[in-house]
């Protein structure tokens, strides 16, 4: 049975590492890609140690086109087909319009829309090429609602989502595979000076949807996982 392989973005912290760990665990071979280099050589050290599929690091910065390009690459040098591919890296700053934090827009856009465009322009042609793949975005239910301080964050992760859609549509009958996944509230270094009023999600939670999403059989896809804490 062919071991299959998963890119996963933003995997050195967060969502990304908990998808990395889970999918390594189920013997999924996971290329890791964040900008911090230290942290995905020691992930991908960590889970060569502990897991049966190999990890490999490859530092890109999502919002640089070239950058994702060559790192899709080198993936396939490695490893060959790519058969998932999992844009989880996002940006959450300020978001208010009448802050006119422009730079931190430009931020968001750039590494929550562009970066997720790049990564699919690169796999998409060979999935469709190999009749399989799949495709998870990782939106937010920022996507579906949003608040006084969130407009621009929330009109990124909106985007998310309208790709998401799209491309399931665009993508139907080819064999390849969409979902988008909606987390609420989730413990992670995004949520640093905010003070929920109920318990954050744990990152291994939304972990454990994906693994759901991508273990369903060929004829069904998991189109829109939204997932929210208690």
């Amino acid at each position: 049975m062919k071991i299959k392989t998963a890119i996963v973005t933003g995997a050195s912290s967060g969502i990304g590492e908990a998808i990395a760990r889970k999918l390594a665990a189920e013997n999924i071979q996971v290329v890791l890609v964040a900008r911090s280099e230290d942290k995905l050589t020691a992930l991908a050290d960590e889970l060569n140690a502990e897991s049966g599929a190999k990890a490999i690091a490859i530092p890109t910065d999502v919002s640089n086109q070239e950058e994702v390009e060559n790192m899709v690459k080198k993936a396939e040098e490695a490893f060959g087909t790519i058969d998932m591919y999992v844009n989880n890296a996002g940006l959450m700053l300020d978001a208010a319009v009448t802050k006119g934090a422009l730079n931190q827009w430009e931020q968001m856009i750039d590494v929550n829309i562009k970066g997720i465009l790049y990564g699919l322009h690169q796999v998409i042609p060979n999935m469709i090429e190999q009749k399989y793949g799949h495709i998870i975005n990782i939106s937010s239910v920022s996507g579906h609602e949003v608040t006084k301080v969130s407009t621009v964050y929330s009109a990124t992760k909106f985007a998310v989502r309208a790709i998401s859609m799209g491309l399931e549509k665009e993508l139907a009958h080819t064999g390849v595979k969409v979902t988008n996944v909606s987390p609420g509230m989730v413990d992670t270094r995004l949520i640093d000076g905010y003070k929920p009023n109920r318990k954050p999600l744990d990152a291994s939670d939304i972990a454990e949807a994906i693994y759901y999403a991508i273990s369903q059989p060929n004829h069904v896809n998991m189109n829109e996982i939204t997932i929210r804490p208690v």
